[in-house]
């Protein structure tokens, strides 16, 4: 009787919708430092095309967006049939803003300024109302990442030195297995779209990244490049952990 290995633990994605660049990039490197896969847009326009790529867990929405307003956002995602959790960010603090922020679909309404603590709480209970606690354990092909502790170990309990895009990357490829990614989409989620990047430096990291994980033929994954797109990951069922 053969026994199958329970699935690995599925990471919650929240998508930042900020226009203001210092808060977007420090939201987002404080909620991946708490384990979550995050990706940002600086406007509505940018927010829909993520959207229509990934069907993320949390929305973090700022309300004084250029151009189209985040309740205006908000109320149309909803009409469209937006099923994720919504929290909106604004320096309005009154009663009808809040309320009109709920009114627009909104589970949650923070203002500004906010103390980091109290929005991560936020964001957690939200994720858990959505059904997906964060995950801090990814395995595969016999490799275990530690989300938390921002660490790659072997089976055999050795440790592998990753910096911190390596390990974004790595997480970024294993987390979106099985689909193909393009240089431009990967460069945007692991350097963010405010960093000015060559997208063949994706193709140097990659590279890196097989050589310290030891690939060969008979390794338990391979990451694949798709010529003129990008990379798509993939992970031998038998050796997924």
């Amino acid at each position: 009787m053969t026994t199958q290995s329970p699935p690995a633990p599925h990471r919650p994605s929240i998508l930042i919708v900020e226009d203001d660049p210092n808060l977007r990039v420090g939201l987002r490197d404080n909620l991946q430092d708490e384990g979550f896969d995050v990706a940002a847009a600086s406007n509505a326009r940018e927010a829909e095309s993520l959207l229509r790529g990934c069907d993320f867990d949390l929305l973090i929405l700022d309300v004084m967006l250029p151009g189209e307003d985040g309740y205006s956002l908000c109320k149309r995602l909803r009409a469209a049939g937006l099923q994720s959790m919504v929290m909106m960010l604004t320096a309005r603090t009154l009663e009808d803003d809040i309320v009109r922020g709920f009114e627009a679909g909104a589970q949650d309404y923070l203002t500004k300024p906010y103390r980091l603590r109290e929005l991560l709480a936020r964001v957690r209970a939200l994720v858990r109302r959505a059904g997906t606690p964060p995950a801090q354990i990814m395995g595969f092909a016999g490799f275990t990442l530690d989300l938390g502790k921002r660490a790659l170990s072997r089976a055999d309990g050795g440790t592998i030195e990753l910096t911190r895009t390596e390990f974004d990357l790595l997480v970024y490829l294993v987390r979106h297995k099985d689909r193909a990614l393009t240089r431009q989409e990967i460069l945007d989620t692991v350097w963010g779209q405010d960093v000015v990047v060559d997208p063949r430096t994706v193709d140097n990291f990659v590279s890196n990244l097989k050589k310290k994980l030891g690939w060969t033929s008979t390794s338990g994954f391979t990451i694949h490049t798709i010529r003129g797109v990008g990379y798509r990951m993939e992970i031998d069922a038998m050796t997924k952990s």
